[in-house]
């Protein structure tokens, strides 16, 4: 994994999934930080990855939320969407020292939420007239991510939470609780949306969104 840089920028998610909370004996979900030098934002919604530094690197597609303005207590998705600046397609790219992926919660955050980079793609801005229809849209979209043109995954918006607006709405909850908040300019990496994939140097990974309005997002990976 990469040397932790000094400068943290936001958070990202992990085990978005009430389910797994209740087989790893977690009350809420778990976060890591992301830093400067590991977070990269494509150009034309497309980037470059290297993974030579990496161990067992795996791609999830997730959206990623800008913060406008601190979110309250209690939030809901409706005032998610109004606390934020933007909204993007992103690939978050895990990496596991841990064989066989095998780890806990605890090892989870030993290995700095097991974050290796974070890809962002073209930011769409959300209207205050916007924001009843892309909160229901939030829990409904649909997502393929693919492999040199070839679909290996599927998912939807509810795989994070049943929503990703309602995931970053939790995540301050739980921050909170932890004497913690996710302030204005915080980037959220909100919760895979399909299951991660393991990655190799030389394919282009892809992910097309159809129902949320955000621009399909292409990462080349290289060694």
């Amino acid at each position: 994994m990469p040397p932790r840089p000094s400068c943290t920028v936001g958070l990202k998610v992990g085990f978005a999934n009430r389910a797994m909370w209740r087989a790893l004996k977690l009350e809420t979900l778990v976060w890591a930080h992301i830093y400067d030098d590991t977070v990269r934002y494509a150009v034309n919604n497309e980037a470059t990855v290297s993974i030579s530094r990496m161990y067992a690197p795996k791609i999830e597609p997730e959206i990623v939320f800008k913060l406008r303005t601190e979110l309250p207590a209690d939030a809901d998705a409706a005032v998610v969407l109004a606390a934020v600046e933007w909204i993007a397609l992103g690939f978050e790219i895990i990496d596991c020292v841990y064989p066989d992926w095998k780890f806990a919660p605890t090892d989870f955050v030993a290995a700095y939420g097991l974050h290796a980079a974070l890809v962002v793609g073209s930011p769409i801005h959300i209207s205050a007239d916007q924001i009843a229809l892309v909160a229901g849209q939030m829990a409904a979209f649909t997502i393929t991510l693919e492999k040199d043109g070839q679909a290996v995954a599927e998912g939807s918006g509810k795989n994070s939470l049943k929503s990703p607006a309602l995931c970053v709405a939790e995540l301050s909850s739980a921050t909170r609780k932890a004497g913690a908040t996710l302030g204005p300019g915080s980037i959220v990496s909100s919760g895979t949306l399909t299951e991660a994939q393991f990655i190799s140097a030389g394919a282009t990974y892809s992910a097309v969104v159809k129902g949320l309005g955000v621009p399909p997002l292409s990462v080349r990976i290289v060694a």
